[in-house]
């Protein structure tokens, strides 16, 4: 008998549930897992929980025995477009603190773990608005839908580009517009994606999911050991750009947003308007009702001197 057991790994089950309030995620028979991003069922707010758990959710299903592919998308015409004011609050009370364990090293291992940890192709499906596109772009696969419009809004609100999606635009776009759209935050429309080359197809939003598992159902036959060796071939440029850009970068934006001491993301402005779209959100942008700034910040002390995370 050997000296210790594997160490046991949760079941997808398990998985499933963990993430649930952020991930929708099922599994096909044959291993091909979906994972849409949402708040209470409709289209994502992005929040400090989302920010901590998207790595988490990468390792996981990443290098589960028994997932062969990702799927990742979002809910309707909204990819991230608002920040969840209550959730980031943290960051107006110890910015040091927050910045560090919920921005540099979550905002990292967002895009580490997708690059690094994840031992299976993966699809990204970008199905709304907004920014962050990075998340569906950096996937080995990428499409779009054909009525969407993206922009890194870094510059806009007066942010440094640096949590990976400067990566993203400069590895696969021409350097001169991706010099262009990084520093004026203009936008692109689903038709440029794919001339830029940040897509590999644009696809009428009713049939998006559907050639989702088109490429999916293509690429599950081929023998698994194959497959999955092939992927980290195609991903090796990407672990480099990791390797060579990503904590610089990232230490850069920090250090540029503690320089702006009014930088804080519950007060970021909505990009919707910019971008045309009304999302039909179901969970909470502001403050609830009735709280101020100050009244939350002082629950979140206490919380804080409680030994809460916060």
């Amino acid at each position: 008998m050997t000296n210790a057991k594997f160490v046991k790994w949760p079941t997808f089950e398990q998985i499933q549930d963990m993430f649930s309030e952020i991930f929708h995620i099922t599994r096909t028979d044959n291993g091909i897992v979906t994972v849409q991003m949402h708040t209470k069922g409709g289209p994502l707010i992005w929040s400090m929980e989302m920010h901590d758990a998207i790595g988490k959710m990468w390792r996981l299903l990443g290098t589960d025995r028994d997932t062969e592919l990702i799927i990742f998308t979002g809910t309707e015409e909204a990819w991230v477009t608002d920040f969840e004011a209550e959730s980031w609050l943290a960051e107006t009370i110890d910015p040091a603190a927050c910045r560090y364990d919920h921005m540099f090293v979550d905002g990292r291992r967002m895009l580490i773990a997708q690059i690094q940890d994840v031992e299976v192709p993966t699809i990204g499906v970008l199905s709304g608005s907004g920014g962050h596109s990075e998340l569906a772009l950096m996937c080995d696969f990428a499409i779009a839908a054909d009525d969407l419009k993206i922009c890194d809004p870094h510059v806009l609100v007066g942010n440094v580009f640096g949590d990976g999606i400067h990566s993203c635009f400069m590895r696969l776009m021409p350097p001169r517009m991706a010099a262009w759209y990084l520093m004026t935050g203009d936008v692109m429309t689903s038709e440029q994606l794919l001339q830029y080359g940040l897509v590999s197809e644009i696809v009428p939003r009713e049939k998006l999911m559907d050639r989702a598992h088109e490429i999916a159902d293509r690429l599950i036959k081929q023998p698994r050991v194959m497959r999955r060796l092939n992927t980290q071939i195609i991903r090796r440029p990407w672990k480099q750009q990791i390797v060579d850009d990503l904590d610089m970068a990232f230490g850069t934006e920090m250090f540029g947003m503690f320089t702006e001491h009014e930088q804080a993301h519950s007060f970021m402005p909505s990009m919707n308007e910019h971008l045309g779209i009304r999302p039909n959100y179901k969970g909470n942008v502001g403050l609830p009702e009735g709280e101020t700034k100050e009244s939350m910040q002082a629950k979140i002390r206490a919380r804080i001197e409680a030994g809460e995370e916060v």
